[in-house]
């Protein structure tokens, strides 16, 4: 299956996103303000100009509580800057403008955290198994997803590929040659309503990258990969969510079925989670579905076979069943 991990570890981002960058800032500044101060010659007790570049600071605590009053607000109490230095209202502004960016970035960080995207694509299931089987008399590669949370998945669409080698006319090898697998939708496109796990349906026809496949191809040797791809908006934050998962040529099982895993109860629908991903072994022919095209016999010996097959064990059940009634020899006298 397939796994994506950051490079750099979890908990090193989460001590980074922990830190309060405001502290820095605000001490930077204070030295800021205090050094415009102590040029100006306002730290001078009775000396210096009559108007100071900032008024009320006489030392560095009174410069770095001007600079929180700088950041956080802009109506002033008894520290204000005057017209006297223009260097100090340049700092004003800077000081304004890196509070703003400060405060952005620590608001998306925040977003980002209680919102975790990853966390809902965890709740996102599919399949362990993939499998290829009859319906409506074509093969069909088929698997299934559902949703574990009760909030939906909005705009979900899912997308199929054959990643695979191959090799050019020209003689160029493509060790990862990516091909769309289209799907059996009703409503057209790839867009899907997963209110309740479904099975995610792909006819194997002549357009189809697994039409010459054939069930002795599939094995751990084979080099064949199929990845399927869900995405959506989640219906509580309104974030983009993926969630991925891919099936190896071993991972494919020739001429099985999901099991049925949503019931009807009183008026309700109810889903088994527990068979999510349980098969049975169906009727199926032995051949690729290009074979199947070409010779629809294939199919027609397949459903006598399976007709009869019932019937045999049928008879031999009759023959071996017991009387339920026994007549005694003192009713007959």
């Amino acid at each position: 299956m397939l796994s994506r991990k950051g490079i750099i570890p979890e908990e090193y981002v989460l001590t980074r996103l922990a830190e309060d960058p405001t502290e820095p800032s605000w001490l930077l500044f204070a030295m800021v303000w205090w050094l415009i101060a102590f040029s100006h010659g306002d730290l001078a007790p009775g000396e210096g100009t009559a108007v100071p570049c900032v008024t009320s600071i006489h030392s560095f605590s009174s410069a770095f509580l001007f600079s929180i009053e700088v950041q956080v607000t802009i109506g002033f109490g008894g520290r204000m800057v005057t017209e006297e230095c223009p260097l100090a209202i340049l700092i004003l502004i800077v000081q304004n403008i890196v509070g703003l960016m400060i405060n952005a970035i620590m608001l998306g960080c925040i977003f980002m955290k209680t919102a975790q995207a990853h966390r809902r694509a965890e709740t996102l299931i599919f399949s362990k198994h993939a499998v290829i089987t009859l319906r409506h008399g074509r093969l069909c590669f088929m698997l299934r997803v559902g949703d574990l949370r009760k909030s939906m998945i909005i705009s979900a669409t899912i997308h199929m590929q054959v990643v695979r080698k191959t090799t050019s006319p020209e003689g160029e090898v493509v060790p990862l040659h990516q091909v769309d697998i289209p799907m059996e939708n009703g409503v057209g496109g790839n867009s899907i309503f997963l209110v309740a796990p479904l099975i995610i349906c792909h006819v194997i026809d002549s357009n189809s990258p697994l039409y010459d496949l054939a069930p002795s191809d599939l094995h751990h040797h084979q080099d064949l990969e199929i990845i399927v791809i869900l995405e959506g908006v989640v219906e509580t934050t309104g974030i983009t969510t993926q969630a991925r998962t891919s099936y190896l040529a071993d991972e494919i099982l020739w001429g099985q079925r999901f099991v049925p895993i949503v019931a009807e109860e009183d008026g309700r629908y109810s889903v088994d989670y527990s068979k999510f991903g349980n098969t049975v072994k169906v009727p199926t022919p032995l051949c690729t579905a290009r074979q199947l095209d070409e010779d629809r016999s294939l199919l027609d010996a397949l459903t006598l076979a399976s007709t009869r097959g019932p019937l045999r064990k049928r008879s031999v059940a009759v023959a071996k069943a017991k009387p339920k009634f026994s007549i005694s020899p003192d009713s007959l006298s």
